[in-house]
């Protein structure tokens, strides 16, 4: 053979070799910034550094002035923005240079107004950004605001809120978004109305902690406005399209109208999941598409009037066509107007009338106790619509329902797959909503409490009978509930923090995945969820910490002193010579436990075994792929290396059940 050939021969060998042991190349989000010449690099980190000090002294000079100690968090924004931008090289054109600077002048001029206490931006009009510290990592997040300049600071009458949720962006960092909601109104400026802009924690389609940062946003607006919680309407496009979608779907019951344009709605189709040549996900990944595809969560729109736009020409007009038909086998009609001849984009002329159409429906707003209530979920991630609560499901993952309706002296109900329920009428809700005097449920008649305010019914199913039941049933220790119901992901939606091991671990395989996952997951909190995790050893581990937050626990029992105090509670055995889940055991040298649970230490928080959220850099492409990829425990085999999709190879993986128990103890 021709030594040309040869060498070609073992080029491609070597390659090909090499391709085989290295992961893939995979798209950085956000992407890397320009080179920022020195001297304005230091001059902007200087710059934040004396904000972040001056900010510290003011703390403590605020100590008696709560009032205004609330207040700094729209001074933190801009320091982070800055800050983070700058460090961590995100800068992406030379404009953002100058922009930083002003950013910090007006850190610092607002600074100079709470030591003054004037804080004059909290009675502005027009263009307002501000910010709130979140109960997740106790990060400071951004949001933007469009107020009424027929607004003043005297003005309590309640007013309409809009929320516009923004596309995708990969270079939207904090920095790019000041400077967008400093400078754009926005697609959508209703007269005598607040508009809302969350940022969402950069581009997530409001999920995850995405979605959490919308109501924190929502919550702390409505604290500092006067907002009508009956008039609260959600739109957006593009990404802002899906989230719209997805929040539409799963809160139907909040809105006045949901208005999405463009997007996407579900993952299988839109992804093309099976498409020629992919190998498809594996079934619990296909299972947890159930959390978010707004399409299986399509009856729920009955409580609310959803108008849809398109592009004729755009192809996310996918969107609305698989709404369209999850609406119809619901027996619900989707408005849906289509702007001709257009693309990824609004049609001027339709744009007027679905504007027309939507401020009708905001400014009329919805009812308060709509007589006709109907719920559809898969988890108790999302219990409720309306005065409807469901508290147990009888199968999680499995397709649950209620239909509810009000009349003049009852209140009857059918449900599908449910175990518990809580019914709640508002206490300014019109005394004859109050006096039911039968509860029906599935045929069954009930009695009903006496009137009161607020209202508030419980039922327990037992036996396939449905009784009365005590307050505290539907929350019994053990028992899945709203916000103790898992998958893996569910944990990283509330307050969390990581604990580091500072153990010797029990061999060294699992003791190097564990410090690769550390050092990986850290950054890549930031990168997506655009805060600072908050990371603690072992052994700094609080009874406050154990109260206010979810513990992330990485290592073993050798090496992570916290495990090893709950592992006797946990569902597993875990030792040097093996690890057991279930009905199986594998080698302790190479396999480790991922899994969610409620700490045994404080069961209304969980406690989750070596992970993060659970989509990994291999989901970057398109936000339609950040689902969930694990479930509540799966069992990884680390003699396969972590991959931008795996943590390695997951060998099994399942769900608890309702009473967080393996298929081995049932």
């Amino acid at each position: 053979m021709p030594a040309p050939l040869l060498a070609l021969i073992a080029l491609f060998l070597l390659c090909t070799t090499g391709l085989a042991q290295t992961p893939p190349t995979t798209k950085q989000v956000p992407p890397v910034g320009i080179d920022v010449p020195e001297d304005q690099r230091q001059g902007l980190l200087e710059g934040a550094r004396r904000l972040r000090k001056a900010l510290d002294e003011l703390v403590a000079e605020l100590n008696d002035r709560p009032k205004i100690a609330q207040l700094l968090p729209d001074v933190e924004i801009f320091h982070k923005a800055v800050h983070d931008a700058v460090a961590h090289g995100e800068i992406f054109d030379k404009k953002e240079i100058a922009f930083a600077e002003k950013l910090l002048a007006e850190g610092n001029s607002r600074l100079e107004a709470l030591r003054k206490g004037t804080p004059d931006w909290t009675t502005q009009t027009g263009l307002v950004v501000r910010g709130y510290r979140s109960r997740i990592d106790h990060s400071v997040q951004p949001y933007g605001l469009v107020i009424p300049e027929s607004w003043n600071a005297d003005d309590r009458r309640p007013h309409r809120l809009d929320l516009w949720l923004h596309g995708r962006n990969d270079k939207l960092t904090e920095l790019a978004f000041l400077n967008e909601r400093m400078n754009k109104r926005g697609e959508f400026t209703p007269a005598d109305t607040f508009v809302l802009h969350p940022y969402g924690r950069f581009c997530n389609a409001t999920k995850f902690a995405g979605e959490t940062d919308v109501f924190e946003a929502m919550a702390h607006v409505s604290s500092q406005y006067p907002i009508d919680p009956q008039r609260l309407l959600v739109r957006g496009f593009s990404m802002g399209g899906a989230s719209a979608w997805h929040l539409g779907a799963h809160h139907a019951g909040l809105w006045a109208a949901v208005a999405p344009g463009a997007g996407f709605a579900e993952t299988a189709e839109y992804t093309r999941a099976f498409g020629p040549g992919k190998e498809p996900p594996p079934w619990w990944e296909q299972v947890l598409w159930r959390l978010y595809d707004a399409t299986a969560y399509a009856p729920n729109l009955a409580n609310v009037p959803v108008i849809a736009y398109s592009g004729e020409d755009d192809q996310q007009r996918q969107a609305a066509d698989v709404m369209a038909k999850a609406m119809t086998a619901a027996g619900l009609d989707l408005p849906h107007l289509i702007g001709p001849k257009t693309g990824h984009k609004y049609e001027p002329e339709t744009k007027r009338e679905l504007s027309a159409r939507v401020d009708e429906l905001g400014d009329r707003g919805r009812e308060l106790v709509p007589a006709k209530v109907q719920l559809t979920t898969y988890t108790l991630r999302y219990p409720r619509q309306e005065w409807v609560e469901v508290t147990g499901l009888e199968k999680h993952w499995d397709r649950a329902d209620v239909s509810a309706q009000l009349h003049d002296d009852k209140i009857e109900l059918a449900t599908n797959n449910v175990s518990a329920l809580k019914l709640e009428l508002p206490s300014n809700a019109a005394p004859a909503a109050l006096a039911r005097t039968r509860i029906i449920i599935d045929g069954k008649e009930l009695a009903a409490p006496d009137p009161a305010s607020p209202w508030v019914a419980r039922f327990q199913k037992t036996d396939g009978q449905w009784r009365v039941a005590a307050s505290d049933e539907a929350t019994a220790p053990l028992q899945k509930r709203h916000g103790l119901q898992g998958p893996i992901d569910d944990a990283f939606t509330d307050s969390f923090v990581f604990v580091k091991p500072t153990g010797e671990p029990l061999n060294a395989k699992v003791g190097d995945w564990v410090q690769g996952e550390i050092a990986r997951v850290v950054p890549q909190w930031r990168k997506v969820f655009r805060g600072e995790a908050r990371v603690v050893e072992d052994r700094a581990v609080t009874s406050e910490l154990i109260a206010n937050a979810n513990l992330v626990l990485w290592g073993d029992p050798s090496s992570n002193s916290v495990l090893a105090k709950i592992l006797p509670q946990l569902p597993i055995q875990w030792t040097a010579e093996g690890l057991r889940v279930g009905k199986a055991t594998y080698p302790a040298e190479s396999h480790i436990p991922v899994m969610i649970f409620p700490n045994p230490l404080n069961p209304k928080r969980y406690v989750v075994l070596n992970s993060s959220f659970t989509f990994r850099q291999g989901s970057d492409t398109s936000n339609a792929l950040q689902t969930p990829k694990l479930p509540d425990w799966v069992v990884v085999d680390l003699r396969t290396p972590p991959t931008p999709k795996d943590p390695g190879l997951v060998v099994d993986a399942g769900f608890f059940d309702e009473h967080w128990r393996l298929p081995s103890d049932l």
